[in-house]
């Protein structure tokens, strides 16, 4: 098992996650458990940083960030992660997770359940 220490999960809200419209399929408890093994965690959606707040009390999730997609780059440069991962449904998802130097995780077309497996089991 690797040290995830310094490894940031940006989750895109809208078409991600199950409280986005429309509904995403990660979990309230997947985003927690990422939280639970020691991962950077947090939201980078086009909502509003109060309705992303929202949500995640809502949910009694603590994130680590909460900021707006276009602001990746700022976020990256200032918590220089040893590697990270933006989660989304989109074509600007993507964009903004490369503006960052993130991986971009296509929640749609690209193979999710394998990079789940990897989270859990902290091997990338």
């Amino acid at each position: 098992m690797e040290n995830v220490e310094n490894i940031i999960i940006s989750y895109d809200i809208d078409g991600t996650v199950i409280a986005g419209d429309p509904p995403g399929i990660i979990t309230m408890n997947m985003i927690k458990r990422s939280k639970e093994l020691g991962y950077i965690i947090g939201s980078a959606s086009d909502r509003t940083i109060t309705d992303q707040t929202q949500i995640w009390e809502r949910n009694n999730i603590e994130m680590d960030f909460i900021v707006l997609k276009h602001t990746l780059p700022e976020l990256v440069n200032k918590l220089k992660p040893r590697q990270g991962f933006h989660i989304g449904d989109t074509n600007m998802d993507e964009y903004y997770a490369k503006q960052a130097g993130l991986t971009f995780i296509d929640i749609i077309n690209g193979d999710f359940e394998a990079f789940w497996e990897s989270i859990l089991s902290k091997s990338f």
